[in-house]
């Protein structure tokens, strides 16, 4: 790598290499940003389907806004492969956007970070001085306490092989206003002139502020709280959502009512919480706070009563079947939509799984559509209703996931097909007076039955 002042110069005339280690969600675009923006691109990931998907110009993410931009077969500057150790040489700097998930026991699971890492510095050449980005979601401390163990056992010299940073990702796949050339990034590495110099690449990368925010750990935790936040405030509302209807009052009416005031912030109850971020990264918190020794009570607590949600929504369920005389053995439900989240693809974290499994454990059949996912991708025991005109004798229909599809169905056939015409709107989107004009009984989560 050239100096950082070098560095900075060639990355306002693009004349710069850049990988991107984990071609998903995240990495795909930001791969294709940057090439957008004029750098030559390397994109690695370890699944070949990924990398067959990419080198001929599908789509293997889920996010439809990625279908109609991945560079066609034999475009310039493109280059796609399973092998770190054939795109690191040719990289002047390299993007980690690998998976940060959980463990069944709720602790973070580092090893795609230290897999992936291991596999970049091995195939750094000697005194390149390469730049090392951590894109992934992690808590304070993880990118120097998972990298550098790894660095110092293959002989490596920070500052002359190589230089380690941190820059979360903030991407939201299926919103198009906030893709990765849309969005601020906060930029943390020991090496100030480092930083600066990556002020200068991501700068190319998105229209929004780019900024050095200081050490590793400040990026770091600036990116773990932002979801944090998030969670602890949909956790408030979806308690709400469970306290108000004993009160016999609507959740709904509440929040229309407290927004009215300039500093109220609304959310809206739901189904669960789901997705790569805000089910997972309040655990990253929670397991750093642990490890010094501080008590991170509220965290913890917004995590549980979102954790909970699906489980308390599948009881008021069974309760108001039962209350329509359908019972328990023989009810079927109908979820509409399964992914985690309106418009993509993408089943993993989804609120609708925990949804499927309380019920099933209560005697309750499960059937799902989603216009958006493959038939096995679902998990064992959920009826796949491919076909939405062929759900026949359902008992509740479950709004999961706002789909547009799911929002613009024929509301008067569905009601039709059902057994039990009940419907539950999971996430206050519906115009439940329209829908008992076609038929329904209509209920909602935080609304009073």
């Amino acid at each position: 790598m050239a100096q950082p002042a070098q560095f900075a110069v060639r990355a306002e005339t693009g004349d710069l290499t850049v990988g991107i280690i984990g071609l998903g969600y995240v990495g795909l675009p930001t791969a294709i940003g940057f090439h957008d923006a004029g750098f030559e691109v390397w994109g690695v990931d370890v699944s070949q389907r990924t990398v067959d998907m990419v080198l001929k110009g599908e789509n293997p993410t889920g996010d439809p806004d990625v279908d109609d931009i991945v560079p066609a077969p034999g475009t310039e500057r493109w280059n796609i492969t399973n092998s770190s150790a054939e795109a690191v040489p040719h990289c002047d700097v390299v993007l980690v956007t690998v998976p940060t998930p959980i463990t069944h026991d709720l602790k973070p699971d580092l090893s795609y970070v230290a897999a992936a890492g291991r596999d970049v510095f091995r195939a750094i050449p000697k005194g390149s001085n390469t730049i090392v980005v951590l894109e992934s979601t992690v808590y304070p401390g993880v990118t120097a306490q998972t990298w550098m163990p790894i660095i110092e056992e293959l002989g490596l010299e920070i500052g002359e092989d190589l230089e380690i940073a941190y820059c979360p990702e903030r991407f939201n796949p299926g919103d198009p206003a906030h893709g990765v050339r849309q969005v601020a990034r906060v930029i943390g590495c020991s090496n100030p002139d480092i930083g600066e110099a990556l002020v200068a690449l991501y700068s190319k990368l998105t229209s929004e502020d780019v900024r050095y925010v200081g050490k590793l750990e400040v990026a770091e935790a600036a990116k773990v709280i932002e979801n944090v936040q998030r969670d602890i405030n949909i956790a408030l509302v979806n308690e709400l959502a469970r306290i108000f209807p004993a009160l016999d009052v609507d959740v709904e009416d509440v929040l229309s009512a407290a927004a009215t005031k300039w500093n109220f912030h609304r959310y809206t109850p739901g189904v669960g919480v789901g997705g790569h971020c805000i089910p997972v990264d309040p655990y990253y918190m929670i397991q750093r706070a642990a490890d010094v020794g501080v008590p991170a009570g509220l965290i913890t607590a917004a995590r549980a009563v979102n954790r909970s949600m699906p489980s308390h929504v599948a009881g008021v369920l069974s309760d108001l079947m039962w209350n329509a005389g359908v019972a328990a053995g023989e009810a079927k439900v109908l979820l509409l939509g399964w992914s985690y989240k309106a418009e993509v693809g993408d089943p993993r974290e989804t609120p609708a799984e925990p949804l499927a499994e309380t019920l099933m454990s209560k005697g309750i059949a499960v059937g799902a559509w989603d216009p958006h996912l493959e038939d096995a991708m679902y998990p064992e025991g959920v009826e796949v209703v491919s076909d939405i005109s062929s759900a026949q004798g359902y008992d509740m229909a479950v709004l999961v996931t706002a789909h547009k599809a799911c929002l613009a169905l024929d509301w008067s056939s569905l009601a039709k097909q059902m057994r039990t015409p009940l419907i539950y709107d999971g996430r206050r989107v519906l115009d439940l007076e329209e829908l008992k004009s076609c038929g329904w009984n209509t209920f909602a989560v935080g609304r009073p039955v």
